[in-house]
């Protein structure tokens, strides 16, 4: 399977200072599949006047989570880089914790394509953004 779950929730929970920084935390991970959360905190806030969040924070848990669900087929020393992202945000961002969940569509030798969606925790029945990111994927030959 390639990377060792337990290693990809070591590594975006505690080894990546921009997702220590968010609180990035791993809910759930399996083949081609992630779920990761982002607890709330007032320094989230874009809109003050709702108040909802910045969508920087929901795009970088898009990002985060999409690349960690591409890397569960992969090797511990490939390497996983963002090669182009899309965000539909679709409803304000709640001043609440937000939950993204990753499906990988296709996964390749060189490119992995994932789909995302992104709840409220207090309501998973209402998609705030869905993502749909393509991931390059570089091998590290043995």
């Amino acid at each position: 399977m390639g990377k060792s779950l337990d290693e990809i929730r070591k590594l975006m929970e505690d080894q990546v200072p921009f997702n220590r920084h968010l609180g990035v935390i791993v809910d759930e991970l399996r083949p081609g599949f992630a779920r990761f959360l982002i607890p709330f905190r007032n320094e989230f806030i874009g809109d003050t006047r709702r108040p909802a969040l910045h969508g920087g924070i929901i795009s970088a848990l898009i990002d985060t989570c999409g690349g960690a669900a591409v890397w569960t087929h992969f090797s511990k020393e490939d390497r996983i880089s963002t090669v182009d992202i899309r965000v539909d945000y679709l409803r304000p961002g709640p001043d609440d914790g937000i939950i993204a969940e990753s499906e990988v569509q296709r996964v390749g030798n060189r490119v992995g394509v994932v789909h995302t969606r992104v709840y409220s925790a207090k309501d998973k029945d209402t998609i705030i953004a869905e993502g749909r990111a393509v991931y390059n994927i570089r091998r590290v030959q043995s």
